[in-house]
C-alpha cells in the first residue's frame, strides 16, 4: 500500500488506487452485502471474472487492509474473505455511489 501512497499527489488519486479496477468495488459491495463469502461464492455472484482476475483483485485488496482472508485447514480447502475496519470504513461512499447510479439510470432510460 506505500507505494500507492507515494504514487499519488492527490487523496482520491489514493482512493483510486486501493479500490479501482473492474471488479474490486463489486467484491468490497459483495462482502458488505452479505458480510463472509467463500471463493466460490464470489466467483458466482462476479459472472464472468477468470481465476486468476479474482485471486489478483482478493490479493490486492487483502495487501491493502480492505479485506481478511481466513483459511480453514480442512481438504478441500476452504477459503473466506470479509471487510476489515477500513473496508467497512469506505461503504458510505459506495452507498452514495449507489444513490448516484440510480439516479443516473433514472434519468437516462
Amino acid at each position: 500500500m506505500k507505494n500507492k501512497l507515494k504514487q499519488f499527489n492527490c487523496p482520491v488519486g489514493i482512493t483510486l488506487g486501493i479500490i479501482g479496477g473492474k471488479y474490486k468495488v463489486i467484491i468490497i459491495w459483495y462482502l458488505y452485502e452479505n458480510g463472509t463469502l467463500r471463493y466460490g461464492e464470489l466467483q458466482k455472484l462476479l459472472k464472468g471474472i477468470t481465476p486468476k482476475m479474482l485471486i489478483t483483485q482478493l490479493r490486492e485488496l487483502e495487501n491493502d487492509g480492505i479485506i481478511k482472508r481466513k483459511v480453514y485447514p480442512v481438504v478441500p480447502p476452504k477459503v473466506e474473505y470479509n471487510l476489515t475496519k477500513t473496508g467497512k470504513s469506505i461503504i458510505p461512499i459506495l452507498l452514495e455511489m449507489k444513490k448516484w447510479g440510480e439516479n443516473y439510470s433514472i434519468k437516462n432510460i
